[in-house]
């Protein structure tokens, strides 16, 4: 599946893969600011996001799809940049393809085994509850409360409402995509494995499942520690786009554009 996208920019890639409740519009604020620095920011919606709906009954694998865009783009090595679900999406991508990513950029990253804290647990049957009543709404309250910091922007809080919105309809008009079996499911020690540069960050007011899991992904990724978005929650790029498009620029500039092959 190709998936739709913006780019902006020319020099070296940069993919940039958003988190679940959102679409490849979260990144809209960042794409001039790359450009600016003199990268090609590409913005991908993932499978079942966005304008990329999955209508068939198709088993999704997003990795896959992530890599078959680049392919269509002619874009062969790059740096992946993900929240949330696209950092998930991301470490897929680096496993499936390890030569072919110079460097990652993760945040809001939990591990899908580690037991959920009593705060994201409450946030999860809030937005069930009022799933299951038929109330999009007050799913989409639920969801904007959970995922952004409470003193967020009006306007960032009425995007994240916007696209959690299209993604409940969406949901209700096609359903939950199946997924593939996950790549990183099939050998537990491939994180470890990784000889790819990574840095990983969390939103300073993000849950704290989200900072134990960023914790662990820099433990197994070698990288140093934790970086905090100060003023964010588990949208942390969307809430402060320049701080992230700086830290994720110095990333860029200190990675090399050739590693060792894996």
């Amino acid at each position: 599946m190709l998936l739709p996208c913006d780019e902006a920019g020319h020099g070296r890639p940069v993919v940039l893969l958003h988190a679940r409740p959102t679409d490849r519009t979260m990144w809209r604020a960042h794409l001039p600011l790359l450009a600016e620095a003199g990268v090609r920011a590409i913005a991908l919606d993932l499978p079942g996001h966005g304008a990329a709906s999955v209508r068939d009954g198709r088993v999704v694998a997003p990795w896959a799809d992530v890599l078959a865009t680049l392919d269509h783009l002619g874009v062969d090595r790059f740096v992946l940049a993900g929240n949330s679900l696209g950092a998930l999406v991301a470490l897929q991508v680096a496993v499936t393809a390890p030569d072919r990513v110079a460097g990652m950029v993760l945040v809001g990253y939990r591990p899908h085994d580690q037991p959920p804290s009593p705060h994201l647990q409450r946030a999860w049957d809030s937005e069930s509850a009022a799933w299951e009543a038929g109330d999009i709404e007050a799913a989409v309250r639920a969801g904007v409360d959970a995922w952004t910091a409470a003193d967020a922007p009006a306007g960032v809080r009425a995007h994240a409402a916007r696209m959690l919105r299209d993604q409940l309809r969406s949901r209700l008009a096609h359903g939950e995509p199946a997924q593939a079996t996950d790549p990183l499911g099939e050998d537990p020690a491939a994180l470890r494995t990784l000889l790819i540069p990574a840095l990983v960050g969390v939103g300073e007011h993000d849950m704290p499942d989200f900072f134990h899991g960023g914790e662990q992904l820099a433990r197994e990724l070698g990288a140093e520690g934790v970086v905090t978005l100060p003023g964010a929650g588990h949208l942390a790029p969307l809430e402060q786009p320049a701080a992230f498009c700086a830290l994720l620029l110095d990333f860029v500039h200190r990675v090399p554009e050739h590693t060792t092959p894996h």
